[in-house]
């Protein structure tokens, strides 16, 4: 080893002294001594020549030699113990020739460094350090006026000398021509080409976080912190979301026609449809859960929300719209198409394409790469500044489809229309605040034609009239205390001014005007029957419904470079302009958004109202809004308002559904990413907490397992650890669906149904308080026939720990055993059981995996030969499944063992969303158990514990007492 190492540091000494003249000396071993004095040209004190030197030993012979000379030859670096075979005493005689040779060398090697003239930094040899720099070798300026020229030349001469000639690089455009207006817009339209922005974007973009999630760009959360700021703003005074990423679909056809073919979809048992009486006049907005046409209870779609137009007098024709998260859309819209028989796509217009103008500066004087501003390459894109559609696809795609059977027609309105939800108890007072209903034209302006749409509306009296009505009754919402008061989905159209026009000059809060309006006695009778009936159908009439009126409102917006311009024009600084501009009008439509309508408990939390406008005018409305002190949320704070209401969030709920199942694939991959990124000593091992599947939930085999259980006419609790034995020998082995066909797991969403397991399970109002009285007596003959219909189905339902503790994602919801529940009748605020701690069966499978293929195959090599190499191989028997090939520490292998009684208590489901209530005060859960397990849990407690489950966390080993909430 020292020999290698020596000649490693004898060739690394080599290549640094390779330019270094051959005079320099080192210390040499003994026996390169006479080769180093020959090439040094410094006769060797060991082999001096002849005459010149003599032997050191002849010399002087009391020195004596060093006993143990340096055993490594060459040179080395370093201290050595004993001088490293350096030459202690320095000759006495040198030969003048050789001596002088050397030195010549010397000096001629650092004339030749000091005078070389080859490559590009010689110029700065020349210059003190001081004034090195690396920006002259760009810019020859910089340098003196007596080294300039020299540089010039040196520079036409390298550029001459190249090859291939260098093109010159095009200039990089100036900060003010790149912040142009018109060149921001074709820079943020590249960058949409796969997300989508909305409006708000760039408002988001400087305080969120902003995440990709379903072909858009999303604010996730503030930069800042505020859960408990916007928990308040939702249970006192307003929050703000920008909900424009929601799908709208268009339905123009007869009333007839249209409800039949919706009819397929929808099933009246899960509740109201879109035949609605109060839905279908207009008056309310309806939701309903879509399924594939004739495919109910199973084959779910997802929730959507839906609004008719109101009637017309005299005619049969409505208009329908459809709104529907991003994910349904791709598979709603061809659904629709299905039933409705709208098959033939309805081209749009292609748009007329401008002559291209003949350039003015001949091709010879264009030079390359000087460009300062952008041109689009192709001609037939649309302009800049027109949003056509989403944005980004193109305008030779359909979004219209028409039935000739029928006359239905399908359009879709992605991104043509502008949604805001306000949250909050005082939501009404800021959009009385904020927006202030339209004035109306002078005798001028309607005599005079104008392009615009609302002097052709001034003309028309009636439709006046109808406007003061509306305005009227927009009037009242300010004597309105809280949101909640005014009946779920009404509706209210209504065309207001342009809200720049009294945007404040900073944040003021938006309070309801109570006290004054209890002051007038003619209002309060109508502020009451608002109150109890809500808005009157023909008031919900708006112009937002006609596609001519949109694109006027928005092709004519007021630019606001031009509405600063009219402001710094008036005579009084900060004051209204007078007359309002005709472009400032703007129609409108107002939907309420219901709030907690499960519980007894803070009913109407978090109720709202949903601003619909047209496209073009977001950032218009957006911007005064955030002037009236709301709060802004994002998708985090979406997710925590559907917890706080007891209220499935889509899709992160619905798992029988296809977007739903999209999520839970997803959301599972990431925390498998995330779980795989930590080290394996800084994991937890889920595997001796007893937990199966901590990244999602398995709800078609635990369907499978409680449906298989009870099918076999299990009754009580003795038989159940075999029963479950039993499921999951035959899952491994295939057999599960030989004695009965498979059945796909679906959410029970039947009202009536819902109603009788509600009864059945006492749900009480939160925590820790009283039950409802009357619960309904359960019997094994009733059971029977529940079963018989929704054996496999999953229910939702929601949970309140009885103790201390938070609940998390994906928690194992278990059923008590009969010592459980006695444990809880002595201490009522006792903690629950504690699970044991589980064997680990892939440990050391898992450990030969992590060692290398080559380690493993060694290893069983090894046991094969301690065993009986005669012997013929055994099979291998082990309670547990066989492990894939792909083992990770902690987690494990697929196919999973029986879910149900894999752990001390039997789990009846698992838990999607868990945190600590802020409105309940106490930890709150939200998922789904199978109903045939939560029946069988229910049937053997006693009456006063009926309802009562058991919920653990995947990390954790203690059980906590929860009480199941099951309100419809």
């Amino acid at each position: 080893m020292e020999t290698k190492m020596s000649a490693a540091k004898v060739k690394m000494r080599q290549k640094k002294m390779r330019n270094q003249p051959a005079s320099v000396q080192y210390s040499v071993s003994p026996g390169d001594a006479e080769s180093s004095a020959r090439r040094t040209g410094v006769d060797s004190p060991v082999t001096g020549e002849a005459g010149d030197i003599e032997d050191p030993s002849s010399v002087h012979p009391n020195i004596e030699r060093p006993k143990n000379p340096h055993p490594r030859g060459g040179w080395v670096r370093g201290h050595q113990r004993d001088g490293g075979g350096y030459t202690k005493e320095m000759p006495k005689y040198i030969t003048a020739g050789a001596f002088a040779r050397a030195r010549a060398a010397e000096v001629s090697t650092m004339l030749k460094a000091v005078t070389k003239t080859t490559g590009s930094c010689h110029v700065f040899g020349a210059l003190p350090k001081h004034m090195r720099r690396r920006a002259m070798s760009h810019n020859t300026k910089r340098l003196p006026c007596r080294l300039r020229e020299l540089a010039n030349r040196l520079r036409e001469k390298s550029l001459q000398a190249s090859s291939k000639k260098k093109k010159e690089e095009a200039k990089g455009r100036s900060r003010k021509a790149r912040r142009q207006h018109g060149n921001l817009l074709l820079e943020f339209n590249r960058r949409q080409r796969k997300n989508i922005w909305l409006e708000t974007h760039i408002w988001h973009a400087k305080r969120f976080h902003m995440v990709k999630r379903w072909g858009y760009c999303l604010g996730l959360r503030p930069t800042y912190k505020c859960y408990r700021p916007s928990y308040r703003a939702m249970s006192s005074h307003c929050l703000l979301q920008d909900l424009s990423y929601y799908c709208c679909i268009e339905l123009l056809g007869e009333e007839v026609e249209l409800l039949a073919s919706l009819s397929q979809l929808t099933s009246k048992e899960a509740g109201p449809t879109f035949a609605a009486a109060l839905c279908l006049s207009g008056q309310r907005q309806g939701s309903v859960v879509v399924y594939r046409a004739g495919q109910y209870p199973t084959q779910p779609l997802g929730p959507v929300t839906f609004l008719w137009r109101p009637r017309a007098q005299g005619s049969t024709h409505r208009q329908l719209w459809i709104w529907a998260h991003p994910t349904i859309k791709q598979d709603l819209l061809p659904e629709l198409q299905t039933v409705c028989q709208c098959c033939e796509a309805v081209l749009p217009p292609i748009p007329p394409v401008p002559a291209p103008e003949p350039e003015k500066t001949p091709k010879a004087k264009q030079m390359t790469g000087t460009k300062q501003k952008r041109t689009c390459k192709n001609d037939s894109e649309p302009p800049a500044k027109k949003t056509l559609g989403d944005g980004t696809r193109s305008p030779n795609t359909p979004v219209t489809w028409k039935s000739l059977s029928n006359g239905i027609v399908i359009s879709d309105l992605t991104m043509e229309i502008v949604r805001y939800r306000l949250i909050g108890p005082q939501s009404h007072s800021v959009l009385v605040e904020t927006m202030e209903a339209a004035t109306c034209c002078n005798e001028i302006d309607k005599s005079q034609p104008a392009p615009l749409w609302w002097p052709e509306q001034c003309r028309d009296e009636r439709k006046m009239n109808l406007h003061q009505q509306q305005a009227d009754i927009f009037h009242l919402l300010k004597g309105i205390y809280s949101t909640g008061e005014l009946p779920s989905g009404t509706v209210l159209g209504l065309t207001v001014d342009d809200p720049r026009l009294t945007l404040p000059t900073k944040r003021v809060k938006a309070l309801p005007c109570v006290k004054q309006a209890q002051e007038v006695g003619g209002e309060e009778e109508k502020r009451r029957d608002l109150m109890l009936r809500g808005v009157p159908a023909p008031y919900c009439q708006s112009d937002l419904w006609e596609r001519s009126v949109r694109d006027n409102v928005t092709d004519n917006k007021l630019s606001q470079k031009e509405l600063n311009r009219m402001k710094s024009e008036l005579l009084v600084p900060g004051s209204r302009l007078s007359p309002t501009p005709l472009q400032g009008r703007v129609p409108l439509l107002l939907v309420h958004q219901p709030g907690k309508q499960v519980g007894h408990e803070m009913s109407c939390w978090g109720a709202g109202w949903d601003l619909l406008l047209p496209k073009g005018w977001g950032m218009a409305f957006w911007v005064p809004l955030v002037y009236r002190d709301v709060r802004i949320g994002g998708l985090t704070m979406s997710l925590k308002h559907s917890e706080n209401k007891g209220a499935a969030h889509f899709p992160h709920d619905y798992p029988d559904c296809p977007a739903g199942a999209r999520f839970q694939e997803e959301q599972e991959a990431q925390l498998l990413s995330k779980f795989k990124r930590y080290p394996p000593a800084k994991r937890p091992n889920y595997i001796k907490h007893g937990c199966l599947a901590p990244f999602c939930c398995p709800w078609q085999q635990l369907a499978e397992e409680w449906d298989l259980i009870l099918s076999e006419g299990e009754k009580g609790g003795g038989r159940q650890t075999q029963m479950t034995m039993q499921t999951d020998a035959e899952r491994q082995s295939g057999d599960i669906n030989a004695t009965k066909p498979l059945r796909r797991v679906t959410v029970l969403r039947n009202r009536k149904s819902l109603r009788v397991l509600s009864g059945w399970c006492r749900p009480t109002t939160s925590k820790g308080q009283r039950a409802r009285s009357g619960g309904s007596p359960l019997d094994l003959s009733a059971m029977t026939r529940f079963l018989s219909a929704h054996g496999t189905s999953l229910v939702w339902v929601r949970l309140s720990l009885l103790s201390k503790g938070k609940p998390e994602l994906h928690a194992m919801v278990c059923a008590p055993t009969a010592e459980d529940l006695k444990l809880l009748g002595k201490e009522p605020g006792a903690c629950g059981p504690v699970e044991p701690p589980h064997r680990e069966p892939f440990k050391r499978l898992t450990r030969r995996q992590q060692k290398g293929p080559r380690t493993a195959a060694a290893s069983e090599k090894t046991q094969a030969k301690e065993s009986d190499p005669s012997a013929e191989p055994k099979p291998r028997k082990s309670k547990g499944p066989l492990p894939s090939p792909d083992l990770t520490f902690g987690l494990w292998a697929d196919p999973l063992p029986s879910v149900t009684s894999h752990c001390s208590r039997v789990t009846l489901g698992w838990v999607t969303h868990g945190d600590f209530s802020l409105s309940a005060g106490c930890g709150e859960a939200l998922g789904f158990v199978s109903v045939a397990g939560l029946l069988h849990t229910v049937l053997n407690q006693p009456m006063e514990r009926r309802g009562t489950l058991l919920l653990r966390n995947p990390t954790a080993m203690h059980y906590r007492f929860a009480k199941v909430n099951l309100e419809v």
